[in-house]
């Protein structure tokens, strides 16, 4: 029985991991490390230096930057130097204009900016900006969650200084959670007191039809929903949830002005662990009800399994938000704790592995590829069909089965994640 206090707690967490973002989440906290430096400068700043733990530059490297029509860090810096709010957060960029944009532009092509690779660090989220104009400097410190402005300095004089240790997870919340804390607190909160989280479903909704209407980055929902929708996918249901996910993908990748709701610091995890969701709600015409509890139970399963494998690692997020989706998707379907831990199994033993190679626009395709395995776990357990403990890395616990997930992506896959950037980094591009 969980008491009041750690209700309180767990609705603290939600509201701080459940936020609007425009942008991909690793190059906007570029620009708001950037911006806060510029704001303790006092000006705009003559050259600006960055260096960033090696998932952060991962993810930032081949996407596009929200209003630009450009890619990668440069602009993001530039533009959180001209125009960046801190007080915005994730939306830091929200007021650039087409001056804005020119102005960055210069900045890049005067070579006022520099992006390397922090050594030495541990943390897999680590974002340093260095803003300097005559004899001021200043200096901001991002670490372990996107918007933690953890450390600022002026001309030497620290400022401001609330570093944690080394350990990433140290501070990601005071509750401890659990699949079935987790599952109580979606079935037993009073619905004036979570039926925030349709917001979630709302603005990431928004972002899919917009996204309709245009041809971002592959264009892969409109695809779904194109010549070959009646040919292979079907006027069903599942089209319909794999096109809306796929198309609010598209368009945040590829750098749409479009705000959407992320889930643990990042764009994509949020879109995929609402919009299945509430797409399988919709068609059903499943009671609001239903859809507050489902949305709250997919997005603080996410919280929950990212606590143990942290923002960033070299397993793709997906893998984590379309766990939380399939829950959601079991609940919908008439299914309670029991059927919710098969679907978690069932999804642990099959998407594992799927590597994190930055955010960009094909991250759309992984999406997909999730969102389908989250619907067919869901059917599976449904039917009483779930991965067994004699079965690859699943234990009999579904928390353990979690803990074995998230230990290899936060641990064994740091060779990986390595050689990916290696890749990244080292390959000739047209």
């Amino acid at each position: 029985m969980m008491t009041e206090s750690e209700k309180r707690k767990i609705l603290k967490l939600i509201h701080q991991e459940v936020v609007p973002a425009i942008g991909c989440t690793e190059p906007v906290a570029v620009s708001l490390a950037v911006a806060k430096a510029a704001e303790v400068l006092g000006e705009v700043p003559e050259n600006i230096q960055v260096f960033l733990s090696t998932n952060v530059l991962k993810n930032a490297m081949g996407v596009g930057i929200p209003g630009t029509g450009m890619i990668g860090l440069p602009i993001a810096i530039a533009l959180g130097a001209l125009i960046g709010k801190s007080e915005y957060q994730l939306e830091v960029l929200k007021d650039m204009t087409p001056d804005s944009l020119d102005s960055g532009k210069k900045m890049i092509e005067e070579k006022r900016i520099c992006v390397s690779l922090k050594e030495n660090t541990t943390d897999k989220l680590y974002i340093e900006a260095v803003c300097t104009k005559g004899n001021n400097r200043t200096r901001v410190i991002i670490r372990h969650q996107h918007t933690n402005i953890c450390f600022i300095e002026r001309n030497k004089q620290v400022l401001l200084d609330k570093q944690p240790g080394s350990d990433e997870r140290s501070d990601e919340g005071s509750v401890e959670l659990t699949l079935k804390k987790v599952y109580d607190f979606s079935m037993e909160m009073p619905l004036d007191e979570i039926r925030f989280i349709l917001d979630s479903g709302r603005m990431n909704k928004n972002a899919a039809i917009e996204s309709f209407k245009h041809n971002f980055g592959h264009a892969l929902g409109k695809t779904l929903v194109g010549k070959y929708k009646k040919q292979i996918m079907g006027e069903g249901l599942l089209s319909k949830m794999l096109s809306y996910t796929s198309a609010a993908c598209d368009a945040r990748m590829a750098g749409a002005m479009i705000p959407v709701m992320s889930n643990s610091g990042s764009g994509n995890q949020g879109l995929t662990t609402t919009l299945p969701v509430v797409i399988y709600a919709e068609e059903n015409k499943l009671p609001e009800e239903k859809l507050i509890r489902a949305l709250m139970l997919s997005n603080l399963t996410v919280i929950y399994i990212k606590q143990n494998l942290g923002r960033l690692s070299a397993l793709c997020g997906c893998v984590v938000a379309s766990t939380g989706s399939s829950c959601g998707i079991t609940y919908l379907m008439g299914g309670d704790y029991q059927e919710i831990t098969y679907a978690v199994k069932n999804m642990i033993a099959n998407l594992t592995g799927m590597i994190c190679d930055g955010a960009k626009p094909s991250c759309a395709l992984k999406v997909t590829t999730s969102v389908s395995t989250a619907v067919f776990s869901a059917m599976m357990a449904m039917e009483g069909k779930f991965v067994t403990s004699i079965e690859g890395i699943i234990d009999e616990d579904v928390d353990q089965s979690i803990r074995n997930l998230t230990a290899i992506g936060r641990d064994s896959m740091n060779e990986t994640d390595r050689l990916i950037l290696q890749i990244m980094t080292c390959k000739v591009t047209p």
